[in-house]
């Protein structure tokens, strides 16, 4: 299977209708795309393009669906002449948004949902030409800035990343997702965050954090924000035992079906096995029926028993007596809820934690976040 049949399994794609492709572009750009003058040819031009882009990427999608569910009973179209049609396709979006920004050229919003489109099919590079072209013509728009910063933050310099992020905030502070952005790209390159902000590592790790809560504050809804926020603190160490979890009972409390709930308890038992309170963390496994977490539940119920049941032989005791121990003393009580602070607002969505064969290390490696910063689908 082809690189880009590949990435276009998991873009998360829009319908055609125009109030979602706008709300599309207002959750990973910032930038509203409703038209300004209703009776604008050329915007009203502009919006069935989108339309369009939309409409080809949910076919596409479709084809590849459909293909692999042949495929895995013996049919199937061969890759190649799939890859042929879905370029095809994507082709003729192409085609539109060139034929589009020849004939406008100062249409700001054009150049981005065409670097848009471009980074969806694999194209960043070209993207990037598109994003800056739109920032020159208007400096003002953020949503420029935020894709740009999208870009270098993959590509590099990653300083530059850290500048227009910045400035993307500056320009519009009431858009969660360049918080989120900048707060993701600060914690996963802490070293170069370090040297920009001339800032210590736990500096690095509150900035990040920071910037998290802000995000959270004007997006009390988004589930996969507040468990971002919430995975943080498995890369720092010492672990913040108490904030994190405040963090991971705030993400529970606002969880919208039952198996975001119990991928929350799943990760609210590590944190409290870590901690030393084995009780809760017992019951909260107890809660995880969903067989999609049953290999991490049993990891942990695993883990939960090597805690409470420490080696008894005399090797080891006597191994054990000359270590230091590091739970043994913690608190024999804590509530589930724990204390979740007041600036971290309740959220809510459809979408799913799925579970992985493996959990995040309690360690100063940092875990690649649920969503990291990218150009948008």
């Amino acid at each position: 299977m082809s690189d880009l049949t590949i990435g276009l399994l998991s873009a998360l794609l829009a319908t055609n209708q125009p109030q979602a492709v706008s709300n599309l572009i207002q959750q990973n750009t910032g930038m509203s795309v409703e038209v300004v003058n209703p009776n604008d040819p050329a915007e009203l031009e502009l919006r069935r393009l989108m339309m369009d882009d939309d409409a080809a990427q949910a076919e596409v999608d479709k084809w590849i669906r459909d293909n692999n569910n042949f495929s895995a009973q013996g049919g199937g179209e061969p890759n190649a002449e799939l890859n042929k049609r879905i370029l095809a396709r994507f082709d003729s979006v192409r085609k539109g948004y060139e034929d589009f920004l020849r004939r406008n050229t100062n249409s700001v919003r054009g150049y981005l949902a065409y670097g848009s489109f471009l980074n969806d099919i694999g194209e960043e590079d070209a993207a990037s030409v598109q994003y800056e072209k739109s920032r020159q013509l208007d400096p003002k728009n953020p949503a420029a800035w935020n894709n740009l910063a999208n870009y270098y933050g993959e590509h590099g310099p990653i300083t530059n990343a850290f500048v227009y992020y910045a400035r993307a905030i500056e320009l519009n502070p009431n858009e969660p997702v360049y918080y989120q952005n900048l707060a993701t790209t600060v914690y996963l390159f802490r070293k170069d965050a370090r040297e920009f902000y001339n800032v210590t590592e736990p500096q690095v790790f509150d900035m990040s954090l920071e910037l998290y809560r802000k995000a959270m504050r004007l997006a009390p809804d988004n589930f996969p924000l507040a468990t971002d926020y919430a995975m943080s603190y498995y890369g720092i160490r010492p672990l913040r035992t108490n904030d994190a979890l405040a963090a991971w009972t705030n993400a529970l409390q606002i969880a919208h079906d039952d198996n975001e709930r119990e991928g929350v308890y799943i990760h609210l038992a590590r944190i409290k096995i870590a901690a030393g309170y084995f009780a809760e963390a017992s019951a909260q496994l107890d809660a995880v029926t969903n067989p999609a977490y049953a290999f991490l539940k049993q990891r942990l119920e695993k883990n939960l028993a090597d805690h409470e049941n420490p080696p008894t032989n005399m090797e080891i005791a006597s191994v054990s007596t000359n270590s230091t121990t590091v739970l043994t003393n913690a608190p024999d009580a804590s509530t589930n809820a724990a204390i979740v602070p007041t600036n971290v607002a309740a959220i809510s969505t459809n979408t799913i934690i799925v579970p992985t064969n493996s959990l995040p290390l309690l360690t100063n490696e940092i875990p690649a976040p649920a969503s990291p910063p990218t150009n948008p689908p």
